[in-house]
């Protein structure tokens, strides 16, 4: 028995050593890694560093990233260059990000829909936003506006309910695209209303408008940038913006929260991200830079004739309102069935 104990004893504390060993083996490998991630992260960058875009040129967020790469150049010490690759809601630029080397020198500026909702909309997607990527910041954000023919008697939006609640057939509504800020804004927009609109899907802003202003549909919610021309003209009527606060540029326009709808936020934003696994001091080094060139009176004033607003922000905040954002448009896109392919 006390041989057998002896035995037993020895095996667990040959075990025990094992155990301390991979253990000691693992801290050290990690230390390693670490050392060797911040040796890198102090020399970045060496190389030139591409920013993907992934929609055409001329929109907001090519504006935006523009207006970023030029600013950060000079504080980085390399060239940004900026690359458009437009298609398929903006997939096909963001999975070239995804599958890029974590190694900060391939970049993403998208718009929300990259990040919080073509995974609900698309079933071929082939990446996960939340595993592919390494948030860097929220770059900006430009609130919707709730826009009427001048043609419906409702001056406010209490006004718009009450009138499509009595609306006989139902009302009809257009967007730049299923599942664009401008749809799903209208579509959280209804459901808090509990009124009824038939959704028509445009390609693009200018299309959405065009039918807005022809009298072929009654409603839309379009960016605040595009639209403002029209409101201005008289063409269009603005009753409300969807952002929690009044836009800058129609400061004399309530916000939706403020004409009876508590909370309501729906926003068209803009982030920049990563691919996953980027070392966090390059990540951090990233945030920091860009933080900075937001907050640049010269780029301040670029976002301003563009409607964006921009308060600085970290990687985790970034990710945790990416996280709320995805969570919120996932309960509308299964609520209305809405899908993109």
């Amino acid at each position: 028995m006390s041989r057998r104990r002896s035995r037993g004893m020895s095996a667990c504390h040959t075990e025990a050593v094992q155990q301390r060993r991979n253990t000691m083996k693992w801290i050290a490998s990690m230390a390693l890694a670490l050392c060797a991630g911040g040796a890198f992260a102090a020399d970045y960058p060496t190389r030139p560093i591409t920013l993907i875009v992934p929609y055409g040129p001329g929109g907001t967020n090519d504006i935006l990233a523009r207006a970023i790469a030029n600013k950060i150049s000079p504080t980085l010490g390399q060239t940004v260059v900026v690359n458009n690759r437009p298609g398929a809601g903006g997939n096909i630029g963001a999975q070239q990000v995804a599958t890029a080397e974590p190694d900060g020198y391939t970049l993403l500026l998208a718009s929300s829909g990259v990040f919080a909702v073509n995974k609900w909309l698309y079933r071929s997607l082939r990446y996960d936003p939340a595993q592919a990527f390494a948030p860097v910041i929220l770059a900006g954000s430009v609130p919707n506006v709730l826009i009427v023919d001048t043609g419906v008697p409702a001056k406010t939006l209490p006004e718009l309910v009450k009138y499509a609640k009595s609306a006989q057939p139902s009302l009809n509504y257009a967007s730049m695209g299923t599942g664009t800020s401008g749809h799903l804004c209208a579509e959280l927009f209804k459901a808090q209303a509990g009124i009824k609109a038939e959704h028509i899907a445009y390609p693009g802003s200018a299309a959405a408008l065009t039918a807005l202003l022809g009298h072929q549909v009654q409603l839309m919610c379009d960016n605040l940038p595009t639209a403002l021309p029209q409101i201005k003209a008289g063409r269009a009527r603005a009753l409300a913006v969807s952002s929690a606060e009044r836009a800058p540029l129609l400061p004399d326009t309530p916000t939706v929260a403020e004409s009876g709808f508590p909370g309501f936020d729906a926003t068209a934003w803009f982030g920049i991200a990563a691919p996953a696994g980027t070392p966090a001091p390059i990540v951090e080094r990233l945030n920091k830079e860009i933080n900075a060139a937001l907050q640049a009176p010269d780029v301040a004033r670029i976002l301003g004739e563009q409607g964006v607003s921009f308060r600085p922000n970290t990687p985790a905040q970034f990710s945790q309102f990416i996280s709320a954002e995805s969570a919120k448009w996932r309960d509308v896109i299964e609520r209305t069935g809405s899908r993109a392919d």
